[in-house]
């Protein structure tokens, strides 16, 4: 549990300096030898001023004690017990209430270590630790000591003949390479991206103003507004305390989406990995269950009492610091309530296409929203008495919260059941069970069924009867999908149920889209490219890409755009998650990736997010290239974009390949 809490002080540490500043603390290694077995490895710490690093002694109870070990494959020697440490600084901390140790300015780290193959002439150690001031950040890094003396050799990852020539195979050697520099995806494309974003983040405000209406939040507010009138004697103090405190609400919800951007960083692929994972599909769909669960009331889901108890007295502290752990007081009271809608909000965002920036927006939204109501009352205090009170209809906000919960959780079993091709939840199947659960929210709404601590319905309120006509209105506009053919275009889901080809009923084509004709192996499509003289469309895609699904229904359907793709282009869609059909044994192969480190190529799926990472340097999906079968790029690539956008990319495409 005191991992859990300091490694979301970690986040919120992030927050603040990631970006703002350099490392705090920088590491000068050295080697004394003992003896033929035995050699001291020495740390010189140098610690940036009001920065402080915690000692390999530090309380358990407290702030993470710093550790010393054997790097990640090291092996061939021991460490001779702890490391020993300069001098060191005891003070009695308020939040932990146990006195610290840790080092100032400046620290010597001495591991002796005992060689158990004497040949070894390099090792590498590994130092997790914590350095803070107003807040804390992680220090983890490896550091490797040569020791006769000699230069340091790193290790570079090698793979065998055979997997080196696939990987020389995967390099396409591209002609019109520059064209790449100009991807449209985001110059003309731009646009749209940050118009996705903003959708995002309005999304993320909405949730966040629903979870101000729910239980465990809109009751906080009394409260909050006490604190600020009475511990503030001047209003334009108490006016400058609000403010900062709506400010840390929100930077607490941006700073969790933060370790995202860095995971991204170290491998591109990370995200699109995790999105695509049939188990974690699976666990996000039991996960989201769970949290439907608890807003049909059967079971609460609450953080553990100690942490609020330790935030909520750190709050005491007063000043900013003491603003920001209220802050961090009320993200954990109110848990019970905003954990489900952020679990959605972090499950949709990783298994999506924007990555990481999506979570943030989507997160920032949530979390502007959820302060702006705090704020705003504890600035005006006098308008609290125009709020409603808390009754039964946050009961009906948190169920209606509830079946959407239970609905997005089938898109999670839908991506899993597409990765992994069990043709159990086709199209119909999933609409259907919208369906239902659109049927059952409406009768909710109408009083005909009840749950867990809700309301005896006597009378059903007007406001209620309206609200359950338009989830009524909605289950309607769902029934079509269950038929061969919808009476009407359904592109609000698009998207969301699977794949138009994915169906009960017998489909004209039942592997591409919209009946086109498509390859699903690249070499087979550029070998029928050159037989009829036509250009290349490589659409790298995915069974769980949500806007190559929106793409396809929305953008590749227009008459225009359709026809181009049919007559004139030999279309190879690339799914980098059909990671459940095995490359035969001879064609799987290593791959290095940029991190140094060593990937196992097993799947198809794997092989074309291979391919699309080294030649394109890109991980995101749709992503659409126009070439030649000669490898000579027609155009700058192309990513999610609008239909007048879609369409005269290609036809300049295709006028470029008549010339």
């Amino acid at each position: 549990m005191k991992r859990v809490f300091t490694l979301f002080l970690f986040i919120i540490g992030f927050a603040f300096s990631v970006h703002a500043q350099d490392d705090p603390v920088e590491v000068e290694t050295s080697v004394k030898k003992i003896s033929d077995t035995e050699y001291d490895l020495i740390f010189n710490v140098y610690i940036d001023d009001d920065w402080h690093l915690y000692s390999q002694y530090n309380p358990k109870d407290a702030s993470l004690p710093m550790t010393i070990k054997p790097s990640e494959g090291e092996s061939g020697y021991t460490l001779e017990g702890k490391a020993q440490e300069s001098e060191t600084t005891t003070e009695f901390s308020e939040i932990w209430g146990v006195d610290e140790i840790f080092f100032v300015e400046e620290a010597v780290l001495t591991q002796r270590i005992k060689l158990e193959d004497p040949s070894i002439r390099q090792v590498s150690l590994n130092i997790d630790a914590q350095v803070c001031k107003e807040f804390c950040l992680p220090y983890d890094d490896d550091f490797t000591f040569s020791l006769d003396g000699g230069e340091v050799v790193n290790e570079v990852a090698t793979i065998d003949e055979g997997s080196q020539k696939m990987v020389n195979s995967l390099n396409l050697n591209l002609k019109n390479s520059e064209l790449l520099e100009l991807n449209l995806g985001e110059d003309a494309g731009g646009e749209d991206n940050k118009g996705n974003l903003l959708n995002i983040f309005l999304l993320g405000f909405l949730g966040g103003l629903i979870a101000f209406l729910t239980p465990c939040v809109f009751p906080l507010i009394p409260l909050t507004v006490s604190f600020f009138t009475k511990q503030s004697q001047k209003k334009s103090k108490g006016i400058t305390n609000s403010i900062l405190y709506g400010f840390f609400i929100a930077a607490i919800y941006v700073a969790l989406s933060l370790p995202f951007h860095f995971a991204d960083s170290l491998d591109p692929e990370i995200l699109n990995t995790i999105s695509t994972n049939m188990w974690l599909n699976i666990f996000f769909f039991i996960v989201l269950v769970f949290f439907a669960g608890s807003f049909f009331g059967f079971y609460t889901i609450t953080l553990p009492s100690s942490w609020s108890n330790k935030t909520d007295s750190a709050s005491g502290i007063g000043g900013i610091l003491g603003i920001f752990f209220m802050a961090v007081t009320l993200a954990i009271v109110s848990f019970s309530c905003t954990g489900p809608i952020l679990g959605s909000l972090l499950a949709g965002s990783l298994t999506s296409d924007g990555g990481p920036m999506q979570l943030t927006a989507g997160m920032g939204g949530f979390g502007v929203a959820l302060a702006l109501p705090f704020a705003f009352f504890a600035l005006f205090p006098n308008l609290l008495s125009s709020l409603p009170k808390s009754g039964f209809w946050m009961k009906a906000v948190t169920v209606m919260l509830g079946f959407i919960e239970l609905a997005l959780a089938f898109k999670f079993l839908s991506n899993a059941d597409l990765v992994g091709q069990w043709n159990v939840l086709k199209r119909e199947i999933f609409i259907g069970i919208w369906l239902l659960i659109t049927i059952l929210a409406a009768l909710f709404m109408f009083g005909v069924i009840k749950f867990p601590g809700g309301e005896k319905i006597r009378r059903v309120s007007g406001m209620r009867i309206v609200l359950g006509l338009l989830v009524l209105g909605f289950a309607v506009y769902l029934a079509p999908g269950v038929m061969k053919k919808p009476v009407w275009n359904q592109s609000l889901l698009s998207g969301f149920p699977p794949p138009q080809f994915y169906s009960i009923y017998n489909q004209e084509s039942d592997k591409c889209p919209l009946a086109l004709n498509c390859f699903k192996d690249f070499d087979e499509g550029i070998a029928y490219a050159k037989s009829v003289n036509k250009p290349v469309l490589l659409d790298f895609t995915g069974w769980a890409c949500v806007n190559c699904r929106k793409m396809e229904e929305n953008v590749w359907s227009e008459n225009n755009i359709y026809a181009t793709l049919k007559d004139d282009y030999v279309l190879i869609s690339l799914y980098v998650d059909d990671n459940e059909n095995t490359l035969p044994p001879e064609k799987q192969f290593d791959f290095v990736k940029p991190s140094g480190k060593i990937k196992k190529i097993r799947t198809y799926g794997e092989k074309w997010a291979t391919l699309q990472s080294v030649n394109f340097k890109n991980a995101s999906q749709p992503y659409y290239v126009q070439m030649t079968a000669d490898m000579e790029l027609l155009n700058s690539p192309q990513q999610y974009t609008d239909k007048l956008t879609y369409y005269n990319w290609l036809k300049d495409g295709l006028k470029r390949f008549k010339q």
